[in-house]
């Protein structure tokens, strides 16, 4: 509506000027100049107040649809398998979360408004102008016409060269991340600068050679696109046929003046449709990003779900597979006792941290069972499962909040005075001391100047104010110094206690005194015993032992 009114004004000027033209006196046409004058400023006005209120309504719109898709986003993700993440997940959440959203952003807010505007803006002034001569409307329509086609003819090609386009640019990002994410090792050995430029350097090339490749297939049709869609086009046009018009008695003068002052507005109106049309096709591809993701299966839910009785972990000739194809897990069977430590071991690729996964149900496993207290994990809600064990990992995940509340995750309910007493029992309390704002101190990117043992630690006391009768520890010290790694050691002691621990471990001494150790091998269980009886046998753990051992003897 405010594309059409906006036309008013030019179709007042046109009528005005063919009454002038056409009346024997000015005086005659006062009144219909006048009534045209208004007719015109009351367009620009109601256009005004339409665009206004389209650009209210598109961003209210926008507003509230992407607030409902960033809902429907989070609350997928929190039913989805967490296995998901670790895999291609992580990946495509970023994706959804930034420039598919930014593309419904645009659809909704501001393409589909220059899209039907267009068009209603050309329905309008072909059809003024269709109603004062149709064979000059035909004409002056062909120009725009013909500029849209050369376009399409433009475009043609730039499928057949985006994937090289696509390719080098991605060259180009790799070699920035490389320069800057190396840049210490580049300032340190001044002969590797010139390398990572030159690959850069490369990257760039390869970008502009594939740009001068599409350019050079469609040289012509740009520019006449870019000739046709000008108004001067319009107007030479539209001025030599309108004129050859008036010269064989089909045309008046008066009536070449809507052409002239009307026609010559209709490539303004392609333009944004030619846009609008992108944002919607793009738009759509990313409507299929978020469709895919919104249809993720969540993991499945048991309809009657049963509660575990106890606490004793068993694993039942359980199988996996990533792929569908390999098994990572092969008929691995244990039972872990309450009140016991359960150390699981092997070489790189044996399936351990596999193992880890499994147990809080990132994945389901592929044949056999995981039962706690007697019932199927399968069995249990994911609630209930996850509120039964502390999770510890390698790799530490902080939240950006004040250090009382990621300790607080282990259990929100908790008060001030039990997140220290996990701090402390966690041996972290005297370092949160001494940061900036102690407790309330905020732990950004630079994770508030603590180092890694003394996150880790944090991440210790997270578990310890849970208080759940099971704990898993994958790699909790693999990549600490020894310093920290025997103060996240007597941590681990208080965390530990009276609990059913199973324990993913690398260096084979920190798992000495576990009551049973499960090596695996290409993800089955190639021996299990104690320490002592391990090393008795002779096997892999015994190989594993004597060469870590050679290594901290070197």
């Amino acid at each position: 509506m405010a594309a059409a009114a906006g036309f008013a004004p030019f179709v007042a000027i046109a009528e005005i000027a063919r009454a002038v033209l056409g009346a024997p006196s000015l005086g005659s046409v006062a009144g219909t100049a006048w009534t045209w004058a208004g007719i015109g400023a009351g367009g620009a006005l109601l256009r005004l107040l339409l665009l206004g209120l389209c650009t209210h309504v598109g961003h209210k719109a926008d507003a509230e649809m992407l607030h409902h898709l960033r809902v429907q986003i989070v609350r997928r993700l929190g039913v989805v398998p967490l296995g998901w993440f670790r895999s291609a997940g992580s990946g495509q959440v970023k994706k959804a979360m930034t420039s598919d959203i930014e593309e419904m952003h645009e659809l909704i807010a501001h393409a589909l408004g220059a899209l039907v505007g267009a068009a209603a803006a050309l329905t309008v002034g072909i059809g003024y102008l269709v109603f004062v001569d149709w064979r000059m409307a035909l004409i002056t329509v062909a120009i725009p016409v013909a500029a849209v086609i050369t376009y399409r003819l433009a475009m043609r090609s730039l499928p057949a060269h985006m994937s090289r386009l696509l390719a080098a640019e991605g060259q180009i990002s790799a070699a920035s991340v490389e320069y800057v994410d190396g840049i210490t090792v580049v300032k340190a050995f001044g002969g590797t600068e010139g390398k990572v430029l030159g690959r850069f350097d490369d990257a760039m090339r390869e970008h502009t050679a594939a740009y001068r490749a599409w350019l050079a297939g469609n040289r012509a049709s740009s520019a006449m696109n870019r000739v046709l869609g000008s108004e001067m086009a319009v107007l030479g046009v539209v001025m030599a046929a309108g004129l050859g018009f008036v010269g064989a008695g089909w045309l008046t003068v008066p009536d070449l003046l809507p052409f002239l002052i009307v026609g010559i507005g209709l490539p303004t109106s392609f333009t944004p449709m030619i846009h609008g049309a992108q944002g919607v096709r793009m738009a759509r591809v990313s409507a299929g990003n978020l469709d895919r993701l919104l249809s993720k299966p969540p993991l499945p839910e048991p309809e009657q779900p049963r509660e575990p009785r106890g606490y004793r972990v068993e694993l039942d000739r359980v199988s996996f597979s990533y792929d569908g194809v390999t098994n990572a897990l092969d008929g691995v069977s244990a039972v872990c006792e309450p009140g016991t430590v359960t150390a699981i071991v092997g070489p790189s690729g044996a399936g351990k941290s596999t193992v880890a996964s499994l147990l809080p149900r990132f994945y389901d496993v592929t044949g056999g069972a995981i039962r706690i207290g007697g019932v199927d994990v399968r069995e249990i809600s994911s609630k209930t499962l996850l509120s039964s064990m502390s999770l510890v990992f390698q790799d530490v995940v902080l939240l950006r909040d004040t250090v009382t509340e990621n300790i607080r995750i282990g259990r929100p309910d908790a008060t001030d005075d039990e997140v220290r007493q996990a701090a402390k029992a966690a041996q972290i309390h005297p370092v949160i001391e001494q940061l900036p704002h102690g407790y309330d101190t905020v732990l950004d990117s630079g994770k508030g100047g603590l180092s890694g043992g003394e996150r880790q630690r944090l991440t210790i006391a997270r578990a310890i104010l849970s208080g759940a009768p099971i704990v898993v520890l994958d790699e909790a010290t693999a990549s600490l110094d020894p310093d920290s790694e025997t103060a996240v050691q007597d941590a681990l002691s208080e965390l530990v206690a009276g609990k059913t621990v199973i324990v993913i471990a690398h260096r084979l001494h920190t798992i000495a005194a576990a009551d049973q150790i499960l090596v695996l091998d290409e993800g089955s269980v190639a021996e299990s015993g104690t320490h002592h009886e391990l090393l008795a046998s002779g096997g892999l753990y015994a190989r594993m032992w004597r060469a870590q051992q050679n290594g901290d003897t070197a």
